[in-house]
């Protein structure tokens, strides 16, 4: 059996891989998707929130390429200064784009029961916590 970060590795590649394949025909990537969610969710999204929710996602110079990306592309505004919204014509490509998401979603958990989807998750956020701890 190949240990845990090989599959972490390999899986974390499939994954980018996939999802960029999946957003391609709407000009994103996984990060851009990534993004694009974190400014949805914060009425009042900055790019400093962007940067420290998405931390563990992405370095900072490839997050802030995306976002520059979002906004070259229309998908966002800087309706003042370090601040982010989506544009009109954003929200409605993000919703289109979701469907393909769900897509994606749907394709990484087949017959992965949703009892062993959390079991998978709560181990590796376990895992997490003990190694940025320090203990063993």
């Amino acid at each position: 059996m190949k240990p845990i970060g090989y599959w972490l590795n390999r899986t974390d590649k499939a994954l980018t891989r996939c999802m960029d394949e999946m957003l391609e025909g709407f000009g994103l990537t996984r990060i851009g998707w990534q993004v694009l969610n974190v400014v949805d969710d914060a009425p009042e999204a900055t790019d400093a929130h962007v940067l420290s929710t998405l931390a563990a996602n992405a370095d900072r110079s490839t997050l802030a390429v995306a976002i520059e990306r979002i906004l070259a592309d229309g998908w966002a505004t800087r309706p003042a200064p370090g601040r982010l919204a989506l544009t009109p014509d954003g929200r409605r490509r993000l919703a289109e784009a979701a469907g393909r998401v769900d897509g994606f979603r749907e394709l990484c958990t087949h017959g992965i029961s949703p009892e062993e989807y959390r079991t998978a998750v709560l181990v590796l956020e376990r895992m997490t916590h003990n190694l940025e701890a320090g203990t063993s």
